[in-house]
C-alpha cells in the first residue's frame, strides 16, 4: 500500500475527518428548484379544463417530471408519441389530474439531491487556491510556467490537454493535473458516500484513471485517485479490500492530504 493511501485511512480513522473533507465538499441545504410563476399558471389552467395532453405538454418540459412512472422518459425524448398512444397519455393525465395542483407542484419543484451537487465542489475548492500555487484555465500557460501549477477546466479540456501532451489514452475526462517540481499528475476526484452499486463503479473508474497506461510522453508523469468518503473505513467492504491490495506506486489519497502529498513529489 502507499504511504499516502496509509495516512488517508489513519486520517479518517484518527482525526476530524470529516470536518476537515467539508471545505472541500460543503454540502448546502438543498434548495427547491424552481417554476415560473407562467408556467405554473398555465398547469392550473390546464387541471381546471382537464386538457390532458396540453397538461402533460408542459411538464414534460420541466427537470422533474411529477410521477415516477417508466414510460414517462420516452415521451420526454419524443412528445408527438403523446397523440400516438391515446391511452399512455389519458392514464398520466388522469393520475395528474387526480394528484391537484399543490401535489404536483410539490413534486416538480423537489430539491436536487445531494449527489447532484458534488461534481463541480472540487474543482471549485482548488479553484480558490488552497493548493498554495497558481491555478489557471489556459493550457499554454499551464505548459509553460516554470513553477507549481495547477490546471483546472472542464473535464473535456483537460482530458485533451492529458492526451495531446502526456500521452494519456483513457476514455474519461479528468478532475486534476498539476506540475508540481517538473512532473505532471494527473487524476479523477471521487467523494464516495456509500457502499454499493453506483459508487462502486464510481471507484472503479478512478482506479482504472490512475492505472491508466500513458503512451509516447516525454514528461514525467504520475496518476493518482484523490478519493475520499467510506472506502477509507477498515472492514470487509470491497473499496477497502481493494485498497489493501495496491501496489506501492498505486497512490490513492485524500483531498484532505492533496497539497500534502504535492509538496512531497
Amino acid at each position: 500500500m502507499n504511504l499516502w493511501t496509509q495516512k488517508s485511512i489513519d486520517l479518517a480513522a484518527q482525526s476530524n475527518y470529516l470536518d476537515q473533507l467539508y471545505r472541500v465538499y460543503p454540502m448546502s441545504v438543498n434548495l427547491r428548484r424552481e417554476l415560473a410563476q407562467d408556467t405554473q399558471n398555465e398547469i392550473r389552467t390546464h387541471l381546471a379544463n382537464k386538457d390532458g395532453p396540453n397538461l402533460l405538454n408542459i411538464l414534460l418540459k420541466q427537470e422533474i417530471f411529477p410521477i415516477k412512472d417508466s414510460y414517462v422518459a420516452y415521451l420526454k425524448r419524443d412528445k408527438t408519441a403523446i397523440g400516438r398512444n391515446p391511452a399512455t397519455a389519458s392514464r398520466l393525465a388522469g393520475m395528474l389530474i387526480e394528484m391537484g395542483f399543490e401535489e404536483i407542484i410539490d413534486k416538480t419543484t423537489t430539491p436536487k439531491e445531494t449527489n447532484r451537487q458534488i461534481g463541480p465542489m472540487f474543482k471549485n475548492w482548488v479553484n480558490s487556491g488552497v493548493l498554495g500555487v497558481p491555478v489557471t484555465d489556459n493550457p499554454d500557460a499551464f505548459l509553460r510556467h516554470q513553477g507549481n501549477i495547477v490546471f483546472n477546466s472542464g473535464d473535456k479540456a483537460m482530458q485533451d490537454f492529458a492526451n495531446t501532451y502526456l500521452g494519456y489514452q483513457h476514455d474519461k475526462g479528468l478532475d486534476f493535473i498539476a506540475k508540481f517540481n517538473q512532473t505532471f499528475i494527473i487524476g479523477e476526484a471521487k467523494f464516495l458516500t456509500d457502499f454499493g452499486g453506483h459508487q462502486n463503479a464510481q471507484f472503479n473508474d478512478a482506479i482504472a484513471t490512475m492505472r491508466s497506461t500513458l503512451q509516447h510522453c516525454s514528461y514525467p508523469v504520475k496518476t493518482i485517485a484523490i478519493l475520499d468518503g467510506v472506502l477509507y473505513i477498515s472492514g470487509k467492504n470491497k473499496m477497502f479490500a481493494a485498497l489493501e491490495k495496491f501496489a506501492d506506486n498505486e497512490i490513492v489519497v485524500s483531498a484532505v492530504l492533496l497539497r500534502d502529498f504535492l509538496f512531497s513529489v
